[in-house]
Order: structure tokens, then C-alpha cells, then sequence
């Protein structure tokens, strides 16, 4: 089983069960529903969420719901990311890349001093 949600960005995030659990109870228990802005994360983020078990072939179904948010089409981009794994179309997320490389070399540089191999 795998727990499917829309992600910050159009894309789905995968969770295994046992991070899901963590990622959910931590995003809960740090918020208070008193806040606006904490509910409208739950609700984008742990409302949409399903769970989907992989047929004999490893695959898994992605509802329809979750499929239009990400408007995926024929050909998606898989990425494993830290605890969980994002999917996207693949034109969306070469858009993506493009559009933000002027950010992803600014975030690099100033990560380029705290980080040694």
C-alpha cells in the first residue's frame, strides 16, 4: 500500500504508510485549527490523500481526482525524493525546471558553503 496527496507544487506526493503517519501527525499536531492558513493546508494536503495497493505488477491506480491536479497526461516524470516520491508530467515538470533554474542556482550557491562530501 502507498498513500497518494496532491503536492506543494502540481505534482502527487507518495508516501509509504509509515511516513505518511509521521508527515500527517506532525502537519496536525504543529497547527492548531484555529489557524486559517492550517486549515487550508490540512484541507490541500491530508483531505485529498488515498491509498492505493499495487496490483501484481507493481503498479498503482491513481484516482482521477489526484490525476487532474496534476493535469497528468501519457508521459510522467518519477522522482524518489527523501521520504517520499513525486510524480509529474513530464511537460509540467521540464516547465518547472526551467522556469525556476535562476532559484535552484541561487538556493545551490548558498547551500554551497554548508555542505562537504
Amino acid at each position: 500500500m502507498i498513500v497518494l496527496t496532491r503536492g506543494v507544487e502540481k505534482c502527487l506526493w507518495l508516501f509509504p504508510p509509515e511516513n505518511w503517519k509521521k508527515f500527517s501527525e506532525n502537519l496536525i499536531g504543529s497547527t492548531s485549527l484555529f489557524q486559517e492558513k492550517a486549515r487550508l493546508i490540512q484541507r490541500r494536503m491530508i483531505a485529498p490523500a488515498q491509498e492505493a495497493e499495487f496490483d501484481k505488477a507493481g503498479r498503482i491506480m491513481i484516482p482521477q481526482t489526484l490525476r487532474d491536479f496534476a493535469d497528468l497526461k501519457k508521459d510522467c516524470i518519477i522522482l524518489g525524493v527523501t521520504t517520499r516520491i513525486e510524480v509529474w508530467d513530464e511537460a509540467l515538470y521540464l516547465s518547472y525546471l526551467e522556469e525556476n533554474e535562476a532559484k535552484f542556482k541561487e538556493a545551490a550557491e548558498e547551500l554551497g558553503g554548508r555542505i562537504t562530501l
